[in-house]
């Protein structure tokens, strides 16, 4: 009730940003805020991870020091493949089922990786969020966010491609990442299935998106799945033809 007051109540315009479990404000009383996000490959994004808490980033050299002052030294040099196949907590479940809560939302089961979590992510991006882009094809979704909120995103692509923030965004890359082995991620697939299907959802979703809005999918070549993931989205080269008007669309959207 505290979070809801403080952003309801917050002079506009307003953007919070914070790891925030997906919150119902209608649920008690508030008015929905619209939510936007984006989400990284689900294997990329734990490996990311499991380095930074180690070694941090480029923005100093004791980073890691500060954001983890509490690791032991045989923690923070812990293999990644032999975190990962001798089944430590960090590389196993629950800690692996990430993504998907923060879309289910707050009720425990969400924290449980299963089918019931995953649809119920799955049902609030389709009825809660105005977009949930995906970090790989991250200029298509700067476009998007100007062309839906530009009071809020108004050239958002030009402040991104600006040297200047290229060159903070290089600081920001973690250090020490290495490539677990083929076996390792092959482990990781498969304890993270119910991650990848959503995420794959949400990908899709992204592409009929932008195919509605008429841009084109620069889409690099994927990784190998394995056989349980679902069949990845059409290639979106071409325009959609839509006879429904998209401000109507996005009326819609800001009216949920």
């Amino acid at each position: 009730m505290e979070l809801i007051k403080n952003i309801s109540t917050a002079e506009q315009p307003y953007l919070f940003t914070r790891h925030v479990h997906f919150l119902n404000f209608s649920r008690f009383g508030g008015d929905q805020p619209v939510y936007i996000n984006i989400i990284r490959d689900p294997v990329n994004r734990f490996l990311s991870n499991y380095f930074f808490r180690r070694f941090g980033d480029w923005r100093g050299e004791q980073n890691h020091m500060i954001r983890t002052p509490s690791m032991r030294q045989e923690e923070r040099y812990l293999d990644i493949n032999v975190c990962i196949l001798e089944n430590y907590p960090e590389c196993s479940n629950p800690r692996l089922f990430y993504i998907i809560p923060y879309f289910c939302g707050q009720h425990p089961r969400c924290r449980e990786p299963g089918e019931w979590a995953l649809e119920r992510a799955k049902l609030n991006v389709n009825e809660n969020f105005l977009l949930v882009g995906i970090l790989e094809e991250l200029e298509d979704v700067l476009l998007l966010l100007e062309r839906f909120l530009p009071h809020y995103f108004k050239d958002v692509l030009s402040i991104y491609k600006n040297p200047e923030h290229r060159k903070l965004g290089n600081l920001t890359v973690t250090v020490k990442k290495t490539v677990p082995s083929p076996e390792a991620i092959q482990i990781l697939y498969q304890r993270m299935r119910y991650e990848y299907e959503f995420y794959y959802y949400v990908k899709e979703q992204f592409h009929l998106l932008k195919r509605k809005f008429g841009l084109k999918s620069h889409i690099r070549k994927p990784r190998p799945r394995p056989e349980f993931f679902i069949p990845s989205p059409l290639e979106t080269e071409e325009p959609m033809d839509d006879e429904e008007d998209d401000e109507k669309w996005l009326e819609d959207i800001y009216k949920r």
